[in-house]
Parts: structure tokens; C-alpha cells; sequence
């Protein structure tokens, strides 16, 4: 959520950062500017009638001391009353607006995100390794997959509908062994404290880091009474670990890096993609996510993206890091780079992990202050998250990668430890 305060005095800057974005939202920002000035008219009236009331009672106090008829007071007090009641309800409702148009603006991008309409107005900050050039055709993932044995669509249709897998064998120890990869570099490496969170959480968490209500079509609800949702991405649980708290200044900034799986309903989406493993309905995912102070966020974005790269060189895939135009950019975020990965079947760089920094708009919505000591004032603070990395993604971009003319697939030297030794997957 924008601080209200930064909108009401900065309604220009707003209207140009969500233009940026492609968003019109005048009419929104005027009936902000309109629920602002009721309230502000309304606060310090119903604080002064409060006032009056609690005056009052000492006068029928004293009154009644006095031996005095205290029926005048009673009934001001009571018509009073009444005006407080009113105005208690009507400063609801437009605290409620206002929260409403609030919670439905999306976050302001940076000033170093560069402008455009789409995906094409991205631009490529760096790049790492070089494609393999093959002497045979390369296949794809969904070919090679099922060929090998490791895995399997057709049986994970039966149980579960399009868009579900199976990994067998080789593949789901290599799924596992990404897993453990990936945690320990990003533990004994790099510092984040690992987390073994719920794969289930309830709306306020999901209202906290922006999914909902904007986003509630994706997500997968559990029915009957249960308010609760299938995590769609582990940085719900872990940027909420704070909510509604105060934490200690001299700790920030926090670092978690927690494994899940993840649910999307991926509602809309359509092409290529829906076969094979790239999206999918549950997918595993390593997630990075920091809680830092407002001064250190750009600094600790960079890390965090750095710390993500480090699991594609350790894999020896070729990727390239990509910062986003405010037109390809997610509603919560205001700066974030993808890393993608070259995927030999489809002759191109695919997304394997984006790397985000959403300032102070989590914060915000999810109340996560720092305070510290010596200062007696409480802050927002700011959040981020990055995939480090998409498990199952990764595990196409090796099957691609490394596949053999015969078939096989080469492991990765910095997995086989992880998978007992194992040097080729073959049929």
C-alpha cells in the first residue's frame, strides 16, 4: 500500500508513476483527496466532542455534589452521545473507502526502472555463460523427460488434471537434490536463516504482501469454513512472519530463505507453456526473501540478485539478468530483475526467477515496523523477495542444457554430491 500521507501531498508524482505504469487513476486519486479531507475534518470533531463528554461527566460529578439538578447535563450528554456515535460511523466508513482505494493502487516504480509499455521494454543488465551449440537437434524437456522415464504427464493427468507431473526416479532425486543445493548455498553462503514455514495461510497474510483481493482468481481457496489458501509463493509466509510487529533495527537486515511447494491456479494463461514443466499448477520453489531499513533496500536488492545468480553458475547454465520496464512489472514491486535461463529447445532466455524490491508497500499493508533503540520511533520497513530458485524451471533448464545426442543428460558436477555420485541420467 502507498503511504497516504506521501499521496495526498505528492498527487502529481503519484499520477506520473502509475501512468508509467500504464494506469489511469485520476478518478481514484480525486475520491482519495476528497475521503482525506472528510476525515481530516472529521477527526479533531469528534476528538473535541469526546473531550466535551469527558468534561461533562466531572460537571455532573460536581452537580451532584452541589446537591444541583444535573438533568440539562444528562440530556446535552446524551444528544452528544449520539453525535459521536454518528460520527464514529461515518468516520468508518470513510476510513474504509479510503483503505479500499488504497489497497487497490499498485506500487510506484523506481526511479532507475525504465519506462515502457510491455516485456519488450526490458533491458538486459548483464549476462553470464555462453549457449552450447549442439551437433544434433536439442530436444525439449517434455520429450527428453518422458523418454528417460523420469518424467511423467499422462499418469499425473489421470490423478490430478492438465498441468500436474510426476518426477520419478533420477528426476525427483534430482528435483530433491536442487532443493538441498540450493538451500545450502544459500545458508552457509550466503547467510539467510532457513525457514520451514505453512503451506497454508490465511487472507490477512495474503492481503499483506498484495495478492489479495486483487489477485484471488489464481489463488487455490480451501473450501468450506476454512479462511484459508494454498501459498502461491513462499514469500507470503516468510515477509509475514513479521506482520504486525516491531523489530529490532539492530537486527535488519533479516535474511530467509525457505523451500515450499507452490500453487497457482495460473488463471488465463495459455501457449506453449501449458505443456511440459514450465507452468504448472504446483511447482517447488526456493525462496529468498530480506526485511531491511529504507536506506539499505537498493543495496540488499542487488545482493539478494547477485545470491540468485550464484545458483545458475554453480549449475553452469548460461542466464542473462533483466531489469523490468514499469509496463512487464508486478502490481506490489517497485524494481525487479529477472533471471532467465537459455533453453536450447525454444532457441531463447526463459524466466527462472524474478528478484524484487517492494519498499515500503508490503510493510504497509502487513504493519512490519523496525524501531531502534535510542530513537522511541517506529518505521515501515522495507521488504523483497527473489526465487533462488525455481526448482522445477531449473530442472528443465538442465535437461536442455545437458542433454546428450544418445539421450542421456550429464549432472551437473555441483549436484552429484546431492545425488550419491550419479554422473548421467540414462535411459
Amino acid at each position: 500500500m502507498l503511504d497516504p500521507a506521501f499521496v495526498r501531498d505528492h498527487q502529481d508524482e503519484v499520477k506520473r508513476g502509475l501512468k508509467s505504469r500504464g494506469l489511469d487513476a485520476d478518478g481514484e486519486l480525486e475520491s482519495l483527496a476528497t475521503l482525506e479531507n472528510r476525515r481530516r475534518r472529521l477527526i479533531p470533531e469528534l476528538e473535541g466532542l469526546k473531550r466535551e463528554q469527558n468534561a461533562a461527566g466531572d460537571e455532573v460529578a460536581r452537580a451532584k455534589r452541589q446537591g444541583k439538578d444535573a438533568s440539562g447535563i444528562f440530556e446535552a450528554n446524551r444528544q452528544r452521545a449520539q453525535q459521536i456515535r454518528q460520527l464514529s460511523i461515518e468516520l468508518d466508513q470513510v476510513e474504509q473507502q479510503r483503505s479500499g482505494l488504497l489497497m487497490s493502487l499498485p506500487n510506484l516504480p523506481h526511479a532507475s526502472v525504465p519506462i515502457g509499455k510491455s516485456a519488450a521494454d526490458n533491458q538486459v543488465v548483464r549476462s553470464w555463460g555462453e549457449p552450447r551449440q549442439f551437433d544434433f537437434e536439442p530436444q525439449a524437456h517434455s520429450d527428453l523427460g518422458p523418454a528417460l522415464g523420469i518424467l511423467d504427464f499422462e499418469r499425473a493427468t489421470k490423478m490430478s488434471g492438465a498441468r500436474f507431473s510426476v518426477l520419478l526416479g533420477a528426476g525427483a532425486r534430482m528435483s530433491r537434490a536442487l532443493i538441498d543445493f540450493m538451500l545450502d548455498l544459500h545458508t552457509r553462503e550466503h547467510g539467510y536463516t532457513e525457514v520451514a514455514p505453512p503451506f497454508l495461510v490465511n487472507r490477512a497474510s495474503l492481503e499483506g504482501t498484495g495478492q489479495l483481493p486483487k489477485f484471488e482468481a489464481d489463488l487455490f481457496k480451501i473450501a468450506g469454513d476454512w479462511d484459508l489458501f494454498l501459498i502461491p509463493t513462499a514469500e507470503v509466509p516468510l515477509t509475514n512472519l513479521h506482520r504486525a510487529e516491531i523489530v529490532d533495527g539492530d537486527t535488519l537486515p533479516l535474511k530467509y530463505v525457505a523451500y515450499t511447494p507452490c500453487f497457482r491456479s495460473e488463471a488465463g494463461s495459455y501457449g506453449a507453456d501449458v505443456r511440459g514443466l514450465i507452468r504448472q499448477h504446483q511447482f517447488d520453489k526456493v525462496e529468498l526473501v530480506k526485511i531491511t531499513r529504507p536506506e539499505d533496500s537498493y543495496d540488499e536488492l542487488e545482493k539478494l540478485t547477485l545470491n540468485a545468480e550464484e545458483v545458475l553458475k554453480r549449475l553452469g547454465l548460461p542466464f542473462q539478468t533483466v531489469v523490468l520496464s514499469t509496463g512487464d512489472m508486478g502490481p506490489t514491486m517497485a524494481k525487479t530483475y529477472d533471471l532467465e535461463v537459455w533453453l536450447p529447445s525454444q532457441k531463447k532466455y526463459r524466466e527462472i526467477s524474478s528478484c524484487s524490491n517492494a519498499e515500503g508497500f508490503q510493510a504497509r499493508r502487513a504493519s512490519i515496523k523496525f524501531k531502534t533503540a535510542g530513537t522511541g520511533k517506529a518505521e515501515f520497513a522495507h521488504t523483497m523477495n527473489g526465487s533462488g530458485l525455481a526448482v522445477g524451471r531449473t530442472l528443465v533448464a538442465i535437461l536442455e542444457n545437458y542433454q546428450q545426442k544418445d539421450g542421456s543428460v550429464v549432472v551437473p558436477e555441483a549436484l552429484r554430491p546431492y545425488m550419491g555420485g550419479m554422473e548421467v541420467i540414462g535411459q
